[in-house]
């Protein structure tokens, strides 16, 4: 059977389901075209099978590990496994050398991890109650420093002693 549904056209068989390719093949598709759909594995959306490297460098000199330039989502990046490390603006895949990959591995390990987000109360955009049980100030500076920002032309004493009652 052929139809076409909410997500394009598709053939289905009992519970098995395949898209097709274009619309104009709801009218002309065979039996036999159809099985031959059919046969074929389904096609997964999503992130599928990761990405070969872009480039090998080596071994790392210090542990051994294999050195490969890779494409991310915000561009290409050096790993070595555990580490990540975004090349920089003036930095070409082609070009990249050894060493400047194991200098910017290093750049990064001396950072440290990363921050953790800071947590929001679900749906509300207010900060979540702190570690030791208090509720952290509502607004506080950020809600001066918008006001001013926002009425700069303006001074509005009574917005400030609001915001600073709040703090």
């Amino acid at each position: 059977m052929v139809s076409n549904g909410r997500y394009g056209p598709y053939v289905k068989r009992g519970s098995e389901t395949r898209s097709l390719e274009s619309e104009g093949q709801l009218l002309t598709i065979t039996p036999v075209e159809a099985e031959a759909v059919l046969a074929q594995p389904k096609e997964r959306r999503g992130r599928g099978a990761p990405k070969p490297p872009l480039k090998d460098l080596g071994p790392d000199p210090s542990s051994g590990k294999p050195l490969v330039v890779k494409d991310g989502r915000f561009g290409p990046y050096v790993t070595d496994g555990e580490t990540n490390a975004s090349l920089r603006r003036g930095d070409d895949v082609d070009g990249l050398t050894l060493e400047r990959a194991l200098e910017l591995l290093a750049e990064r390990r001396a950072k440290g991890p990363s921050q953790p987000r800071r947590r929001t109360m679900s749906g509300t955009g207010r900060p979540a109650p702190r570690d030791d049980g208090t509720q952290a100030p509502e607004g506080g500076i950020r809600h001066l420093t918008h006001a001013l920002r926002v009425c700069d032309t303006v001074y509005r004493p009574d917005l400030v002693e609001r915001t600073e009652k709040r703090a």
